[in-house]
């Protein structure tokens, strides 16, 4: 028995019906009221998402051994830029001249105080 989103469909210009049925001869009497008014009528085997000319060949498109892929290593990156898409939220590493110069301007932040002054950091919240 087929599972549940297996079944026989019938397709009407190549666009998929809601004609449904696990069994062909279920759907047959629906299948010649169509062809009346419809030329391009065909039934069609759905299986794991794709439609099929019958379940044999789903089957044997199973069984067919794949072609192995390329090895991939932990840089690769599906598109055509192989760049990391989180690389540009990342913090840049400022030397500590930057800090001497007045910290970074765009943020309004301040050089780190000396170590034992009485400047309490900002409250957050």
């Amino acid at each position: 028995m087929p599972p549940r989103y297996a079944y026989w469909t019938i397709l009407i210009d190549d666009k998929p019906t809601a004609f449904r049925a696990r069994d062909k001869a279920e759907l047959q009497p629906t299948f010649h009221q169509l062809q009346r008014t419809n030329p391009n009528i065909v039934f069609r085997w759905f299986a794991r998402g794709r439609l099929w000319e019958s379940p044999e060949h789903a089957r044997d498109a199973q069984r067919r051994p794949r072609p192995p892929r390329e090895p991939r290593g932990r840089e690769w990156r599906p598109g055509g830029e192989h760049k990391d898409p989180r690389a540009r939220f990342k913090p840049r590493k400022r030397g500590f001249k930057a800090f001497k110069a007045g910290g970074d301007k765009r943020r309004g932040s301040k050089p780190p105080a000396p170590p034992g002054s009485s400047r309490k950091p900002p409250r957050r919240g």
